[in-house]
């Protein structure tokens, strides 16, 4: 009789090692999906996007950079900026297709613009995502590193940059990239 309760008892412990052991076979495969994430901050694909704060049209502040809930562009952009006018409607009609899924920061560098026009430019297309103002540029060159108009900035739900696009693309082009961005 005790040496039955004593293989029971071992059966028991071996089977609780076992399902711990898978339990911890799966936790440890949760944690080993994909790629790590990166430890630095840059403009750069594939370095978490630079933190930043900036003030919107709108008054209100907004922070880019940090893993989120949703995709995330970042458009630099100038209102005498020809391709800037002709990829604002795009952005605008990307915005309200992934409402869900992606977040659009129109970033105006003011410091190479006038807000008084920016402001009629946003009016003109219409433009219903947040439009933030940099008035001395330090986000777009200093921790963006920007040098063109337009320079959208592609940035997954962890933070990280996907991709930089210097000007602006195709439509169906951009379009393709966001649908990417936001799987």
């Amino acid at each position: 009789m005790k040496r039955n309760l004593i293989i029971i008892a071992l059966l028991i412990v071996a089977a609780g090692a076992v399902i711990y052991n898978q339990a911890g076979d799966q936790i440890q495969a949760v944690f080993m999906q994909g790629k790590p994430l990166p430890t630095e901050t840059g403009a750069r694909a594939g370095l978490l996007a630079p933190a930043f704060t900036l003030k919107g049209m709108d008054d209100k502040s907004y922070a880019g950079g940090g893993a989120r809930d949703k995709a995330m562009i970042i458009n630099f952009w100038a209102s005498w900026c020809e391709p800037c006018k002709q990829e604002a409607p795009e952005l605008d009609k990307l915005a309200e297709k992934y409402a869900d899924e992606l977040e659009i920061y129109g970033v105006n560098v003011s410091k190479y613009d006038n807000e008084k026009k920016a402001r009629q430019f946003v009016k003109d297309f219409k433009l219903r995502y947040p439009i933030l103002l940099d008035p001395k540029g330090e986000v777009f060159e200093n921790l963006y590193k920007g040098q063109v108009f337009p320079t959208n900035v592609l940035i997954d739900r962890n933070g990280v940059i996907q991709e930089i696009i210097l000007g602006a693309p195709a439509p169906e082009d951009l379009h393709k990239k966001v649908a990417k961005l936001v799987k």
